[in-house]
């Protein structure tokens, strides 16, 4: 019995001090942070693990709501937000996507061959980093779609996007693939304006704002990422799911 009283206070023990510990944790991570020399390396590595926990978390058939026709923000009440001009001055006459990497069917791409295939109008919310969120209604040709056209090997693990404004993109495949992931011409309907990223943008519900990169010159399917993204090279997380 007196064994036995022991084996109990040890075991209540070492559960009183895994909680004290526990409860010390954001104590001493403040602390770590409050160190100059590992201010960077903490962050980079919170920011790993956030990107790790949200592809894990990430479902690739759970859909990001969808809103009626009355929830819709007006069209002149969306917020542009542009990176760096609002108009890059694209020829929209002569304007092609360039498509390589891991595809059968490298090349160019008219706005003609993106709107042969089959039209996704979908009222979703756009999620800003700054803090605003908007309810607008896209349209587009399925990412997934135009993969298909080009001979995409899907097993590979990005999708990487270039623009007009030399904004640049990357997209791990499962969120290329979603059913939502839109290749968008359209907004409310009409075709996209300059300011919102015409004649080509990314549109995807399941992510924060940064990711949706207007103005698309080239699409590339690889399992190499030279640069991340814009903002993610500056810091800010890669996968930012919502």
């Amino acid at each position: 019995m007196k064994n036995m009283g022991r084996k109990m206070d040890e075991k209540k023990f070492r559960q009183v001090n895994r909680r004290e510990l526990l409860k010390l944790t954001p104590v001493l991570a403040l602390g770590a942070f409050a160190i100059p020399g590992l201010q960077e390396t903490l962050l980079k590595k919170g920011l790993g693990f956030s990107d790790w926990a949200g592809a894990r978390l990430f479902r690739s058939g759970h859909a990001a709501t969808t809103f009626d026709t009355s929830d819709l923000t007006p069209f002149d009440k969306f917020p542009i937000n542009g990176y760096d001009v609002d108009d890059p001055g694209v020829d929209l006459e002569n304007w092609t996507l360039t498509v390589s990497g891991a595809v059968q069917k490298p090349g160019e791409y008219r706005l003609s061959q993106v709107q042969a295939l089959p039209v996704v109008r979908q009222n979703t919310r756009h999620i800003c980093v700054e803090g605003w969120d908007v309810i607008g209604r896209f349209g587009g040709a399925r990412l997934a779609d135009f993969l298909k056209t080009v001979g995409a090997d899907t097993t590979a693990r990005f999708i990487t996007v270039k623009c007009a404004d030399d904004y640049y993109e990357s997209l791990d495949m499962a969120t290329a693939l979603h059913p939502q992931t839109l290749l968008c011409y359209e907004m409310y309907e009409q075709p996209l304006t300059r300011a919102h990223g015409a004649p080509l943008r990314l549109q995807i519900p399941t992510k924060i704002g940064y990711k949706q990169a207007k103005y698309l010159t080239d699409l590339k399917v690889t399992n190499v990422l030279d640069k991340v993204g814009y903002w993610e090279d500056q810091g800010y997380s890669w996968f930012y799911g919502l």
